[in-house]
């Protein structure tokens, strides 16, 4: 087993990969760029190599200096979290040319399966459905416009290097295909230095539903059941859950399967999610595997107790999986709901700036995921996501009471989150239902705006006593006036 891994990613994810290091006594090695400083994953980590400037490509982005930590420090691997690193095929191959283990896929499966359209034709040679459309890329508006009349409007433009909607676009009617192919191009090209686009058939009223898949070097791999994310806005995943409210076990078992078809036509290892839409009419189709540890992997480890990351350390270090696919039972219900530094009443613009204060629910059934504390700051430079609340319970209505509730106790001062939004969603008719689509947003959330304030005085009245004390504290230590407190009352983020 490793005795060191440096973690090539910052904020939330890097903390929770340190903490089950920490559990498997594995030494840590955190990277960083001058703007996170003082963040969390630096001070949680065993020792912490400054990369460069606040830019990713001077800092998180740059791999000669990764590598250069890793080799100061003696890290044997590097796990990649998610964003950045995770899905770069040179990443991968310099792993392996510099001897250090990189957790995660074979190089050769993250090329394969980050072009959507080679992805495709694996699928369709392993016997996995996939949604009609081109299986190689294509910019000629001309022959996109046949395409698209041989499938049947509306389409959809998408990226074939990359995902989390950019490069996406839905087009209605031939008049309005030859701007959008050029927009998607355009948009792909700047999000992924590859502009190459294909077009399939737009599923509307679909469920996104994605299977965990984990496989080791051996050749054995399982699925962990399936997650429903079809809460989106803008392509962008916010609130998850499993079971999904629409799988009979006959489906779950059959798309299951499909899954792990999909990981061994790519000759997959480690962890990695295989996701399909699923129509009205209960037909699934294959949309594209991410070749990395998903935001939304603690629903899957709620429901079956299985601990991914370490997993997928196990897995790197060459040992087999833990679990065959008949040991993998799913117990109650879990919702994740992330938490990000966003305005909400601004069009869900970024919010940086500084964690004036900062309360985390917490009780049974609730987990939270953070990169954060308070008096930290949350720079402009990188993803918004702060942190991620994940509930567990008995039955679904019971998680999302958890969830509401829990949202309830969330408070973050300093930067606009969408908690608000979080809620009512949550809280909708039409989620509780369990109708929960792709478009459910637009369809029900348009025209969101936060509800007046309500006037709760105690809640208002706890955190400005909680600000309050802290400043008397500071005064103590000024020379002030103040009751008598212990330095841990005193000292603010403080850590040995």
């Amino acid at each position: 087993m490793f005795k060191r891994i440096l973690i090539a990613n910052r904020g939330e994810i890097a903390c929770r990969i340190m903490a089950t290091c920490r559990e498997m006594g594995i030494e840590t090695v955190a990277v960083y760029s001058q703007a996170d400083e003082t963040a969390a994953h630096v001070l949680a980590a065993d020792r912490a190599v400054l990369l460069g400037a606040a830019d990713p490509a001077e800092s998180y982005l740059n791999q000669d200096r990764i590598f250069a930590a890793a080799r100061e420090t003696g890290a044997e691997a590097i796990h990649p979290g998610y964003g950045f690193l995770a899905e770069n095929e040179t990443f991968a191959s310099r792993c392996q040319a510099e001897d250090i283990t990189f957790i995660g896929p074979p190089p050769a499966a993250i090329r394969d399966l980050g072009d959507k359209t080679v992805a495709r034709r694996l699928m369709q040679g392993s016997d996995v459905p996939v949604i009609p459309g081109l299986s190689h890329s294509e910019t000629d508006p001309a022959k996109l416009g046949e395409a698209a009349e041989r499938i049947g409007y509306p389409v959809l433009i998408k990226a074939a290097a990359g995902g989390g909607g950019k490069g996406m676009r839905v087009v209605h009617s031939a008049a309005e295909l030859a701007e959008a192919a050029e927009t998607a191009s355009r948009e792909a090209a700047a999000a992924f230095g590859n502009g190459a686009i294909f077009i399939e058939k737009y599923l509307a009223r679909a469920r996104h539903v994605e299977f965990q898949i984990m496989a080791d070097g051996q050749g054995n791999c399982i699925h962990l059941l399936e997650r429903e994310c079809s809460i989106q806005r803008r392509h962008q995943k916010i609130i998850e859950e499993t079971p999904s409210p629409a799988l009979t076990q006959a489906l779950r078992e059959e798309m299951g399967a499909a899954a792990v078809r999909a990981a061994q036509a790519a000759g997959y290892v480690n962890a990695g999610t295989v996701e399909f839409l699923l129509d009205p009419d209960g037909r699934f189709y294959f949309l594209e595997v991410n070749t990395r540890l998903q935001v939304e992997h603690p629903i899957t480890e709620m429901v079956t107790g299985i601990d991914m990351v370490r997993e997928q350390i196990r897995i790197a270090a060459g040992e087999r999986l833990s679990y065959t696919q008949s040991d993998i039972a799913g117990r109650g219900h879990a919702i994740e709901c992330r938490i990000y530094a966003e305005d909400p009443e601004n069009d869900f613009f970024p919010s940086p700036g500084p964690i004036d204060y900062l309360q985390q629910p917490q009780g049974p059934g609730i987990r939270v995921d953070s990169g954060i504390y308070m008096g930290g700051q949350v720079p402009v430079e990188y993803d918004p996501i702060l942190a991620k609340m994940i509930v567990h319970a008995e039955t679904r209505e019971a998680a999302i009471a958890r969830a509401c509730q829990g949202l309830k106790d969330y408070v973050v001062i300093g930067v606009k989150t969408p908690i608000a939004f979080l809620l009512d969603v949550l809280d909708h008719e039409a989620f509780r239902d369990g109708a929960t689509y792709t478009d459910f947003i637009p369809l029900h959330m348009a025209d969101w705006q936060p509800a007046k304030a309500d006037g709760d005085l105690a809640r208002i009245a706890f955190v400005v006593d909680a600000l309050t004390e802290k400043s008397i504290g500071t005064d103590a230590l000024r020379g002030g006036r103040a009751p008598e407190l212990t330095p841990w009352q005193t000292l603010g983020a403080w850590r040995s």
